[in-house]
């Protein structure tokens, strides 16, 4: 597992695969215009590469010799939904679906929590939708604790997301 911070270049492949594990994740009964086009709105080249020239944006890959399999963003300065939350959100972290289970979701994380400690940054936040079993599973796994929910919002629809945080030793 190579691990690397985000360059420019590397802008479009975090567009596709947040576009592959977005659509694989909350898509499983179908592909409708409504969240065609927010995928489509959302996941650019563009958008990322906004992201990635952000100083308050983190974004860590990993890379195989293919290329990009799975990142995490980490974004400072993000009021979390509920108190008692930092202001460090784990804003995404995806791994493509033919490389789970071997261990870079463990990896990514250690690595931005590696980082958040070495910029004084005690604790994270992060949501998941609350149907994202999967997920919520792995975070409980690491010692995130639920602290609360909130709604993620597309258009004039929501979604029940749960809020967890964990205290970075």
């Amino acid at each position: 597992m190579l691990f690397r911070n985000a360059a420019p270049t590397d802008a479009s492949s975090l567009a596709v695969l947040s576009m592959e594990v977005w659509v694989g994740t909350y898509l499983r009964e179908g592909v409708n215009a409504f969240f065609a086009d927010y995928a489509l709105s959302e996941f650019t080249a563009a958008t990322f590469g906004a992201i990635i020239a952000n100083d308050d944006e983190h974004i860590i890959v990993s890379e195989n010799e293919d290329g990009i399999d799975g990142f995490i963003r980490l974004s400072v300065n993000s009021a979390a939904p509920v108190e008692c939350c930092s202001t460090t959100e784990i804003k995404t972290l995806y791994i493509q679906p033919r490389h789970h289970g071997k261990g870079l979701g463990k990896g990514l994380l250690d690595e931005g929590l590696g980082q958040c400690a070495e910029m004084g940054i005690n604790s994270v936040w992060l949501t998941v939708n609350s149907q994202n079993t999967s997920a919520l599973a792995f975070y409980s796994a690491v010692d995130f604790e639920t602290i609360g929910q909130t709604h993620f919002r597309i258009g004039d629809q929501t979604y029940l997301n749960e809020v967890l945080r964990l205290q970075i030793a």
